[in-house]
């Protein structure tokens, strides 16, 4: 048995790589296969991912774009699609800035494939990043669109954006090592990407673990009480029964046994406005001590990167 102490990683340096290889890094804290991880790995990774329609993976990595448009007609009838979890803004008349997911961009593609301005997105987006698009293009190929210019708001221009726009289009992910019962949670909030460590095909008795289950050591009881002392008991027993299981039986069956304490990576990919509602909600008294526990630090370390964002904000009790 192990056991740590809850922790983040704020992943900004997958900002700095590829689009695929941020998606297979964070594709594979679910099955916790980082290990497979080469130079040669990511093409095949992410091809396998879309063809089996894995869409919350393809939710980890966000781009934005600048359209351009001659017509005001071509406008409207993009908006008249409500465009599903894009965020979009006219910084300017005939512009617009639009930041979302692969995820979001293939579904749109996939449902409004004759609106001019997703077609002319979709055709710039596969011809920079073809391995997420291979099944989309027509047999007519891409075709560029007369009068709707793409191009790519490289993150750089994203944060130098005014606080209110960066807010909106700027995206970030966090991974947590935490115990289940925050992850259940943190997962209640909205918009938001998700991708978790999975109890069900994860094998906690292979070497990659050491052989043992980590648990997240409470806040709830001091080291050295009478009330630690249970609760390690507890999870050296829960350990027990769970290895004994996997001996006949699967990871998803073994693990109906394994506690609220268990460790779990989980990655929350948002843009810093719904950062701002977290912070909000799970700094605050009234949430959970362990919520708080992560939430505060996290909330601090934010606040020197995004000081336009999120300098006011104040942990409070």
């Amino acid at each position: 048995m192990k056991i740590i102490p809850p922790s983040f990683e704020i992943l900004d340096d997958l900002d700095q790589q590829s689009l695929a290889i941020r998606i297979e890094v964070c594709g594979r804290v679910c099955y916790k296969s980082e290990d497979k991880i080469s130079e040669s790995s990511c093409e095949p990774f992410i091809k396998n991912i879309v063809k089996r329609g894995h869409n919350s993976v393809m939710e980890m990595g966000v781009l934005t774009l600048k359209v351009i448009y001659d017509k005001e007609s071509d406008a409207t009838r993009f908006f008249a699609t409500l465009p599903k979890y894009l965020v979009i803004d006219r910084p300017d008349k005939k512009e617009l800035l639009i930041s979302g997911s692969v995820r979001a961009f293939r579904e749109m593609y996939q449902s409004y494939s004759s609106v001019k301005i997703v077609k002319a997105m979709a055709g710039f987006l596969a011809k920079k990043h073809p391995m997420f698009f291979f099944d989309c293009e027509s047999k007519r190929g891409w075709i560029p669109q007369e009068g709707v210019l793409v191009e790519k708001f490289d993150l750089e221009k994203v944060d130098a954006l005014p606080a209110d726009l960066l807010a909106r289009h700027r995206h970030i992910a966090v991974k947590f090592y935490i115990n289940r019962a925050i992850t259940h949670e943190i997962v209640r909030h909205r918009p938001c990407s998700y991708l978790q460590e999975s109890q069900r095909y994860c094998r906690y008795s292979q070497s990659k673990f050491d052989n043992q289950v980590t648990f997240i050591k409470p806040m709830f009881f001091k080291e050295g009480t009478e009330e630690y002392a249970e609760w390690e008991k507890a999870m050296l027993e829960t350990e027990k029964i769970y290895l004994k299981l996997l001996e006949t039986s699967s990871p998803q069956a073994a693990r109906t046994v394994l506690p609220n304490s268990c460790k779990t990576e989980l990655i929350t990919y948002a843009n810093l406005i719904e950062w701002l509602h977290i912070f909000k909600l799970r700094t605050s008294p009234g949430a959970e001590p362990s919520m708080r526990e992560i939430m505060n630090p996290l909330l601090e370390r934010f606040k020197e990167i995004f000081p336009n964002v999120f300098g006011d904000l104040q942990a409070k009790g």
